[in-house]
């Protein structure tokens, strides 16, 4: 099985681009928001150029090795994810938005039009996503013949996956592959895809009936791709809309108190280490927020992630924000992303502005997966760090005020 497609159906579903923009889920948006997320669609249906490619790949694993088409991979967790799941078989697979989107967004960029930068450049990434759910639903349809289904992908640079083994990988997609490959990609040496709105991935092959861990569930609840014809559980972030009650009140009562992602003894440290709040004169909040990270290469990296707040009289709605390398930061001139563009990086990392408009609240509402690799390379690492960095504020907020919310985890994400 091998499939080339210059031309894939693709469609952008309005709620995944609302949650790669930034706005919690349930978000109504306003006119202007409307006007920009309507012209980057017609814009790329006008002039993106989206391929798809993929293939069958053998599969073999033990307790210590992962190999694919008998060339070895060096990531435990990936061999981790692929048992667990109890896959007998692989697909190489290959996507991309196409380099148009890539080149557009840099000329909006130099024009200082940033507004319609950004739009554009989350919705190639959204294309991204929407390929390979349907890709996801058409390896569904392509092995259901022989009681197998696919397993959620996996990528290089993901969680426990180097990321320098993008170039082994897209090696091996080539090397057996029958043709070129359906439009342009290349990696650098860094493991840095260009054009950047593309993805290689593995996705593992398993019967239907194979038992799994209760907490893995079926495959199907991490994929997005709705109009699958075998679909045997909901999608898990298909949830229901925000309502408009007031935070922590239900139609029925008080509901428990916020949830925050991160455990109760990091918000406190970072509350007391990492946050620092400055009431003005106006009502309003300077709030700033230091992360610190790893690179790929467990280079040590630092970035401020400042927040203007209406005050607490006024809901603690988001004015500006804003994340930037730290003053004496270098890490971050040693990731991926920079070193293959530096200046498209960092406008990217100064584009992403989540819930500006909104109130503070709402970042227990924002629906983000999980991605806490040090770096900021890619838009889910971005908006997890800016997830945390959220929480953080807020928390440290509520103990300034003496307000101490009950901070029950749901899941520790610490980068």
């Amino acid at each position: 099985m091998e499939i080339y497609d210059a031309q894939p159906e693709h469609h952008v579903q309005e709620a995944e681009y609302l949650r790669l923009l930034g706005y919690p889920r349930g978000h109504e948006p306003g006119g202007r928001v409307k006007e920009l997320m309507a012209w980057a669609r017609d814009w790329y249906a006008q002039h993106g150029r989206p391929w798809v490619y993929h293939r069958r790949a053998g599969l073999a694993t033990d307790a210590s090795t992962l190999r694919l088409d008998n060339v070895e991979f060096g990531s435990p967790r990936l061999r981790e994810h692929l048992q667990h799941h109890g896959a007998t078989g692989a697909v190489l697979v290959a996507v991309s938005a196409g380099r148009e989107c890539e080149e557009h967004a840099r000329e909006l960029w130099n024009e200082g039009k940033p507004d319609e930068y950004f739009f554009l450049e989350i919705y190639g990434s959204a294309v991204v996503e929407d390929l390979v759910a349907r890709t996801s639903g058409r390896l569904c349809d392509a092995v259901s013949r022989d009681d197998l289904m696919a397993v959620p992908h996996y990528s290089p640079g993901y969680a426990g996956w180097d990321v320098a083994e993008q170039n082994k990988l897209f090696e091996l997609i080539n090397a057996r592959a029958s043709r070129p490959l359906p439009g342009p990609l290349d990696v650098l040496t860094s493991g840095m895809l260009k054009p950047k709105k593309s993805l290689l991935a593995v996705f593992g092959l398993a019967p239907v009936t194979v038992a799994r861990p209760v907490a893995l569930g079926t495959p199907c609840e991490g994929c997005s791709f709705s109009p699958c014809r075998y679909r045997r559980a909901p999608y898990r972030h298909d949830a229901g809309p925000v309502t408009d009650r007031p935070t922590g009140q239900s139609e029925t009562g008080p509901t428990p108190a916020l949830r925050y992602t991160v455990n109760a003894r990091a918000l406190r440290k970072w509350a007391a280490e990492r946050v620092s709040l400055a009431p003005q004169a106006d009502g309003s909040i300077e709030a700033v927020f230091r992360f610190d990270g790893t690179t790929c290469s467990h280079q040590p990296l630092a970035f401020d992630y400042r927040v203007r707040l209406s005050g607490a009289a006024n809901g603690n709605v988001i004015l500006a924000s804003s994340c930037r390398p730290a003053p004496d930061d270098e890490g971050h001139k040693l990731t991926c992303s920079y070193l293959a563009d530096a200046e498209d990086h960092l406008h990217e990392i100064a584009a992403d502005r989540p819930l500006v408009g909104r109130p503070l609240d709402e970042v227990f509402a924002w629906s983000r997966e999980s991605a806490p690799a040090g770096c900021h390379c890619a838009p889910a690492s971005r908006a997890h760090k800016w997830g945390l960095a959220l929480e953080a504020i807020h928390y440290a907020l509520s103990q300034s005020n003496s307000q101490t919310p009950d901070p029950k985890p749901q899941t520790l994400h610490l980068c």
